[in-house]
């Protein structure tokens, strides 16, 4: 069983009596669900990730003092800590009584602050460049199973993805990224035999091409032991995931070097037609240098545009 699914069965079968119950007023103002970090946020967890932090547990979030109480927040922890100690076959874990949870009830403005700096989901131009991709993922991840007064899901929209600018130059600073790793610089080290130096750069051209990818999809990139799984499960150009593993996961004798040079220019080829295909921008070239400034172009804020075009990276 997936951790979301047990989740939110503990929820539907223990969770939501006990708030309907006990907690019928502040229920109105919760959120419930399985949001934040974790494997099992994502839906990536498996039986080897059972091994630390996975149980029956859900989420409470409650809004700030003035709506809900410190006295009705104390009481909805006590609440939680009593429902069952195991299910299904998994033992739940003890709360930890000075904060910092996972799971059990916790303020919406904490969850986010944590997360994003931002109590309330707004976030400055700066913010989105500042913010690690991972974290913004991780507030915005999971299954929501109830919010009936919609704060919480209300934020987790404000930042459900990066402004179109913000998207624009992480695209082009990628890009450009591309260009010099994988289009220039693994060519030139192949040639001087430096064949450590040419793997970190053919490294650095696949990160770079999955974030490009990732944006690509609207989709935020996950921490980087789940960036593969991630990939895989796109819906645009997923089938990249077999050219970066061979990339990244293949020697540099000439014969191999020939191949990984050919692929990068494979890469490079399928993300322009996809640039083109979403109207971002169509130029007679696959060189990601020329790609990165045409793509800069195109941001309409000032501000933005005019930044340094690695800015986002």
């Amino acid at each position: 069983m997936k951790g979301l699914d047990l989740a939110l069965n503990f929820f539907k079968e223990y969770g939501e009596p006990m708030l309907s119950a006990q907690f019928p007023e502040a229920l109105k103002y919760i959120a419930v669900g399985l949001v934040g970090s974790g494997s099992e946020c994502y839906g990536y967890d498996d039986e080897i990730s059972r091994d630390h932090d996975f149980e029956p547990a859900f989420c409470i979030f409650i809004p700030e003092e003035d709506i809900i109480d410190r006295k009705v927040e104390f009481e909805l922890e006590r609440a939680y800590a009593k429902l069952p100690k195991e299910y299904c076959g998994f033992k739940r874990s003890p709360l930890n009584p000075v904060g910092g949870n996972r799971h059990g009830v916790i303020r919406m403005g904490d969850f986010y602050a944590a997360k994003t700096g931002s109590r309330d989901g707004q976030l400055s131009v700066y913010d989105w460049f500042n913010i690690p991709e991972h974290s913004l993922l991780e507030a915005t991840n999971g299954e929501v199973f109830l919010d009936n007064y919609g704060l919480f899901t209300g934020i987790r929209e404000k930042l459900s993805y990066y402004p179109d600018d913000i998207r624009l130059k992480k695209i082009a600073g990628n890009l450009l990224l591309m260009g010099q790793a994988g289009q220039y610089n693994y060519n030139r080290l192949i040639l001087r035999n430096d064949t450590a130096a040419a793997q970190l750069a053919v490294t650095e051209f696949v990160k770079s091409a999955m974030n490009v990818v990732f944006l690509l999809n609207r989709r935020y990139m996950p921490y980087y032991k789940w960036s593969f799984c991630a990939l895989r499960k796109l819906p645009i150009l997923s089938q990249l995931s077999l050219d970066f593993e061979f990339l990244i996961s293949s020697g540099n004798d000439d014969e191999l070097a020939r191949q990984k040079s050919q692929t990068i220019e494979n890469v490079c080829q399928k993300i322009t037609a996809e640039l083109d295909a979403q109207g971002i921008v169509q130029l007679a070239t696959t060189e990601m240098e020329q790609m990165a400034y045409a793509v800069n172009d195109k941001i309409t804020d000032n501000e933005i545009r005019n930044l340094n075009i690695l800015y986002g990276v």
